[in-house]
């Protein structure tokens, strides 16, 4: 039995990588000013000091629904060496202004953003931003790009670390995207017109001209099958596997595009296509707290050994990312606490 707040994880974690929506929540005008400020002033002059990260926001104070593309925040186009990924959700933000328009943003800027342009629920946002950056994120600056790696997220972390953004393969971004090619076929973060026409297929197909439950579920397990059928290193598990419902941020109909083509998680096995083979070690809907461990167990890999700020900021986003668990996966997991407590 899928739990409500569990289904509701699925839908918000994809719509960071598919669909952005169209209303949200009011801004902050102080919010906004700083930010501008902040995408034409902030790291160009190359310095870089440590950061000891704050707690992440909390919700908005007003949660009524207004139109994303206002006055204060007018699309505008990418500059030279601005950042842009595999989440057309984040890529619209950063283009809006929502966070700095170079596409570097601290997490804490990331969960205000999608809270005000995505109606997205504090703890959800909270889940999802962490996780990005304790995975692909500078910890000691407290920066992540939404796109690639860049000078100006701060130096490198120590080696098995990357600060590498959004377009990491296999940590947060994964195969079987809607608009995206798998990174087996070399470009993952870049829109693939190809794909986006497909969706515009299966919407005139299976939903006479609009997007509904139907056409998310046919459509999802299309593009499942179509990676099992042409990426030998096809991967659908952990992470991956809780973030591909294709739906934006709602949580009506998730167990609805589930049930169409149920797939457990796995992927192609020996670096063949069509050999599809299931994980059972992976996390799945029946077992959440794996994936937690999964996660920690990721971070540890990526840094074994850290020591002074970045082991204190790995042990205080850590400790944020559980914070948000309860309410993100719908089950109480035991706090883990592999760099020890402050």
């Amino acid at each position: 039995m899928i739990s409500k707040a569990f289904v509701v994880l699925t839908t918000l974690l994809f719509s960071f990588n598919v669909l952005s929506t169209s209303f949200a929540f009011p801004n902050d005008p102080e919010f906004l000013k700083r930010q501008e400020i902040e995408s034409t002033s902030s790291r160009t002059g190359g310095g870089f000091g440590a950061v000891n990260p704050p707690p992440p926001p909390g919700p908005p104070r007003f949660t009524g629904t207004k139109l994303v593309h206002d006055r204060a925040h007018p699309w505008k186009p990418l500059r030279n060496g601005d950042e842009r990924g595999p989440c057309p959700g984040m890529n619209t933000l950063a283009s809006h202004g929502y966070i700095s328009r170079d596409g570097v943003a601290s997490p804490s800027q990331m969960v205000t953003a999608v809270q005000e342009g995505f109606n997205m629920e504090n703890q959800f946002a909270i889940f999802v931003t962490y996780l990005a950056h304790l995975m692909n994120g500078n910890l000691v600056t407290d920066l992540l790009s939404i796109g690639g790696k860049t000078r100006k997220t701060g130096p490198d972390p120590p080696s098995p670390a990357h600060a590498g953004g959004f377009n990491v393969h296999g940590t947060f971004e994964g195969d079987g995207g809607m608009t995206r090619a798998d990174a087996f076929f070399g470009d993952n973060h870049s829109f693939n017109e190809t794909l986006f026409q497909k969706f515009v297929d299966f919407s005139n197909q299976y939903g006479d001209g609009y997007y509904n439950l139907t056409v998310a579920g046919e459509l999802r397990f299309q593009r499942l099958q179509d990676s099992i059928a042409t990426n030998p290193q096809f991967s659908f598990k952990n992470v991956r596997y809780f973030t591909g419902p294709p739906k934006p941020s709602s949580n009506e109909g998730i167990a609805e595009i589930f049930s169409m083509h149920p797939l457990l998680p796995g992927g192609n096995a020996d670096g063949k296509v069509n050999n599809f083979m299931v994980d059972p070690a992976s996390a799945d809907f029946t077992k959440p707290c794996v994936l937690y461990e999964d996660i920690v167990k990721t971070i540890q890999g990526l840094y074994p050994s850290p020591t002074g700020v970045l082991k204190r900021n790995l042990i205080k986003n850590l400790g944020f990312l559980h914070s948000s668990l309860s309410a993100a996966l719908g089950a109480q997991c035991d706090q883990l606490f592999p760099y020890g407590q402050l």
